[in-house]
């Protein structure tokens, strides 16, 4: 643990410097096997329902159905097997697509405002 700010970099450099001393090797990308789109739909059931019992709000099960999606590894058949860098990227295109909704905006500016979530 590093307080001093401006040592940050430089302790972490020397981490990487002596891994790569050290013969760092990264492990091999591991397979995933997913739900695909028969869990994503259980998923976005699920939301559906907790919309329609005023559980959560509309933006709220815009979340939660791209956060289905994501996990249950995107428009493929259950048990298909796909990569960490697949669903990295179902990841972040869930995220950018997200962070384009005026809603979503107003969520995050009030958490960085207020400390407090926004429910809208």
């Amino acid at each position: 643990m590093i307080i001093h700010e401006d040592q940050r970099i430089y302790e972490a450099k020397q981490t990487v410097l002596q891994l790569a001393r050290n013969g760092y090797q990264p492990q091999e990308e591991q397979m995933i096997r997913v739900a695909g789109r028969e869990g994503a739909a259980i998923m976005k059931l699920g939301a559906r329902q907790m919309m329609l019992a005023k559980a959560i709000s509309e933006h709220d099960h815009l979340i939660a159905s791209k956060l289905a999606y994501v996990l249950a590894g995107g428009d493929v058949r259950a048990g298909t097997l796909v990569s960490e860098q697949y669903m990295l990227d179902l990841e972040r295109e869930a995220f950018l697509s997200l962070c384009g909704e005026p809603k979503t905006q107003a969520r995050m500016e009030h958490m960085l405002m207020k400390g407090k979530p926004l429910r809208n």
